[in-house]
């Protein structure tokens, strides 16, 4: 099988950097990972990359949808695997980077998530439910239903919380039950999952510099832009963080520094969260990361496990 390399991490790990350089070494294509920087216009607060970042290394998923689209893992791992078929055709070496767990898992586990289950109008109720009687409300109600899948959802994660429900009323499983299904058919590719793992209190250091940046990058403005353009009503990337915190400083409900501090918080933890999915991935390959890392020796050291570990040359 085909080797395809998975850099995964928390955010401000440093996953964009190492993606770009060791795709530079395998004259290797990006596809992203990440459920935010899917959207288009939402830039500053999802970290893209812009083109001089890129360095000319050709991205995937990145500004594929707007931000009131719907975008789900089935989506995800559809268009990843298309890619990925592209990539590999076209003589180049494919590399998965982001740092959204579930859609690695997708790729890892080959798990199709239900895809054929689509009930618009019971989304929109639920949606409606949450905005009404609170997200911990809908969370409960998945707790009673799907024990399994709520353990491993944020109460907050609205649009997975719904998914779930979704799931369950239709088919009378478990979402957790169709992803253990869906695990018997092989993935079509060989994936090699490299994970950057770092001090938590180096990583917390990183996370509140890259607000800062962020800030001063003009973020309000670009929440604004947003807002203007009539993305504020309810769509699930506005929910966002970095986006729905500074939302609620432009209806007046908080301070800019308490913005700014609640917005440093709600990354920390979210941080957090990734490490523990992360570490749940039991072929994950840990590359020890600090301020004094040289990102090419990094990449190298990718290349060369690759070889003395599973026999790929790159």
């Amino acid at each position: 099988m085909e080797p395809v390399i998975i850099i995964a991490g928390p955010t401000a790990s440093g996953k964009t950097g190492l993606s770009i350089e060791l795709a530079k070494l395998i004259n290797g294509s990006i596809i992203s990972a990440d459920s935010m920087q899917i959207y288009r216009f939402m830039d500053i607060g999802t970290a893209k990359p812009d083109e001089k970042e890129r360095s000319g290394i050709r991205h995937y998923l990145i500004d594929e949808v707007d931000p009131d689209e719907n975008f789900s893992v089935a989506r995800f791992r559809e268009l990843a695997l298309g890619y990925i078929e592209e990539i590999i055709r076209e003589g180049r070496r494919p590399i998965i980077a982001g740092g959204t767990g579930l859609y690695i898992n997708s790729l890892l586990y080959n798990i199709n998530f239900s895809q054929t289950i689509c009930d618009e109008e019971l989304r929109d109720s639920l949606r409606r439910e949450a905005q009404e009687k609170g997200n911990r409300y809908l969370y409960e109600r998945l707790l009673a239903m799907d024990p399994v899948t709520a353990s491993r959802i944020h109460e907050n994660d609205v649009k997975r919380v719904i998914r779930a429900i979704e799931v369950h009323t239709h088919t009378n499983k478990p979402i957790s039950e169709h992803e253990k299904m869906s695990r018997l058919e092989p993935a079509p590719y060989r994936y090699i999952v490299f994970g950057l793992n770092w001090d938590r209190e180096r990583l917390y250091r990183r996370i509140e510099a890259r607000v800062d940046k962020m800030m001063a990058d003009g973020l309000v403005d670009e929440v604004r832009h947003l807002a203007e353009m009539g993305y504020d009503k309810g769509t699930t990337a506005m929910q966002a963080i970095g986006y729905k915190e500074v939302l609620r400083y432009l209806r007046g409900e908080s301070t800019l520094e308490e913005t700014v501090e609640i917005l440093k918080r709600d990354t920390r933890r979210y941080a957090k969260r990734q490490l523990t999915w992360f570490r749940r991935i039991r072929e994950i390959n840990w590359i020890d990361m600090d301020e004094s890392t040289d990102i090419s020796a990094a990449a190298k050291k990718i290349i060369h496990q690759c070889i003395a570990t599973h026999g790929i040359i790159l």
